[in-house]
This record gives structure tokens, C-alpha cells and sequence, in this order.
């Protein structure tokens, strides 16, 4: 890991117990990368490297890596995903989309469904959206009880120290992105009818509640950055920010798992290929 690597993780980590503002963190930031269209062609350039040491974590079959997104709708979650992990081949990456829990997933705990589709060892998973929207969307909108939702924060801590201690890497991207931003994201996708799919007449109401989501985002991050699960707050309105700043994270992160092909207990000498 670089000391650039070290810095930007340094400038986007939620420390533990840091009590954060979102007001104070500039969703447009570009202070940590230079040009455009360079810090653009680095990020392609990061994919292919995700890729080869995805490989190594593949074949080494002993360990794996949850990479967390969580941000309001708009945010960039879906392409986050295509632009960093593009280039990682299919057998070894999971992606799992949280939507409203089913009846059978309402007959459990809610973090069953989450430990149902964790990544197995050699491989990446991504979540897009999690565990989190239980005291998001649930704080919120009030789909459980404030007693409820206190309990949840450090049952979430306690959840992913397990993962953690099983040999799980977890790394947790908050993307922040402005009430404006959103705006303008929500109505290309209404004057695109080739996005028509992806408008929910419910993002509308959901920004009507902004303040109380960008607060239940702060206690999240104030209660749940751990030093075994870190979350990190990523600038989201400019897209090539966002998917530098990850694609950075990631790479650095694998790097210091360095997972390493397994050794064979064969001669390669010994066998011809005719």
C-alpha cells in the first residue's frame, strides 16, 4: 500500500466513534485527484489490477472480501459496480441488491437474509444496499421501534466482527451525493425514456424525509464505523471521483490481504502436454 493509498483511505475513513456531519463533507470534492480524464484512465486501470489479485484471493480458496455500498437513491451504487469491478471475472464476484424483505425473510431475524448471501471464501461480494437499510429506511420510516433500532447497532457491529473473524475483509462505502445532485439524477431519468425502468415514483417521497435520512446516516456512521469494519464517505456527485476513490480502497485493501496461489504438491517437469 502506498502513502497515497494511506491518505486517501485516511481522508474518507470514518474513524471510531467520530461523530460525523454530512453537511460539513463536500459531495463534489475533487481535492484527491488530479485531472479528469487521467484519474478516469487510472480507474480502468485499477479494475484490471482488482481483477488479478481477485484471482489470486480465487485461487487461494481461503478467505474473502464484502464490499458494502449504501447511499440515497441516485447515488451511484449500479455504477460503482460496472466501473470498478468490469473487469473482474464472473465465478469469482457475487452481487446481491437488497430490496424490501419478503414474507419468508420477514419470518426471520433481519440480518438472515443478509448472512445468507455473504461472500464464500476466494471470492468478492458486493452488496448494493444491506444490512444497513434496518436502521435507515427503517429509522425513518418508522418500520420498527426506536428501542428496536437502538438494539440493531451493535447487533450490525457484532454481525460483521463474526464475518471479520471467519475470514471476511469487509470494506464500507457510504456515497454521498447532494439533495441537488439527486435532483437533477431523478429527472434525467424521467426526460430518458430508455430510463423510465429505473424511476420510483417513491424516491420522490423519500426526498421529502432528506434531513431525517441524512441524520440516520450520521448516527449510522457514528455507530457503526468499527475498526474491524470501517465505513468510508465517498464524494458522489462527481462520478469519476466516486469511482476512483473505490477503485483505490479496493485495490489497496486486496493488496494488503495479498492472497497468494496455493502451492502444488506435483513436479510441473515431470508431465509433458502432447
Amino acid at each position: 500500500m502506498t502513502d497515497r493509498d494511506n491518505a486517501l483511505i485516511e481522508a474518507l475513513r470514518v474513524k471510531p466513534g467520530e461523530k460525523v456531519r454530512l453537511r460539513d463533507r463536500d459531495p463534489r470534492d475533487k481535492s484527491l485527484f488530479g485531472d479528469e480524464q487521467e484519474t478516469k484512465a487510472n480507474t480502468a486501470s485499477l479494475a484490471k489490477d482488482i481483477d488479478a489479485l481477485q484471482d489470486r484471493l480465487y485461487a487461494e480458496g481461503s478467505r474473502a472480501l464484502l464490499v458494502i455500498l449504501q447511499g440515497t437513491d441516485t447515488s451511484g451504487k449500479d455504477g460503482t459496480i460496472r466501473s470498478v469491478f468490469n473487469a473482474t471475472g464472473p465465478l469469482g464476484v457475487s452481487v446481491h441488491a437488497f430490496g424490501p424483505p419478503s414474507k419468508l425473510e420477514l419470518a426471520h431475524d433481519y440480518l438472515w437474509r443478509v448472512h445468507a448471501v455473504c461472500p464464500r471464501r476466494g471470492t468478492i461480494g458486493i452488496f448494493n444496499r444491506s444490512h444497513y437499510e434496518d436502521v435507515l429506511i427503517a429509522k425513518v420510516r418508522k418500520f420498527a421501534s426506536e428501542e428496536t433500532i437502538e438494539q440493531r447497532y451493535e447487533q450490525i457491529n457484532a454481525f460483521e466482527k463474526m464475518l471479520v473473524e471467519n475470514g471476511t475483509t469487509i470494506l464500507k462505502f457510504m456515497l454521498h451525493i447532494s439533495k441537488d445532485e439527486q435532483k437533477e439524477r431523478l429527472q434525467a431519468r424521467l426526460d430518458d425514456p430508455t430510463k423510465h425502468w429505473k424511476f420510483n415514483p417513491g424516491d420522490l417521497e423519500d426526498r421529502e424525509h432528506w434531513d431525517d435520512y441524512q441524520e440516520a446516516y450520521e448516527t449510522m456512521l457514528h455507530r457503526c464505523s468499527t475498526p474491524w469494519a470501517p465505513w468510508h464517505i465517498i464524494p458522489a456527485d462527481r462520478k469519476w471521483v466516486r469511482n476512483a476513490a473505490i477503485a483505490n480502497i479496493v485495490k489497496a485493501t486486496l493488496e494488503r490481504m495479498d492472497p497468494q496461489y496455493p502451492a502444488v504438491s506435483w513436479n510441473p517437469g515431470d508431465f509433458e502436454v502432447r
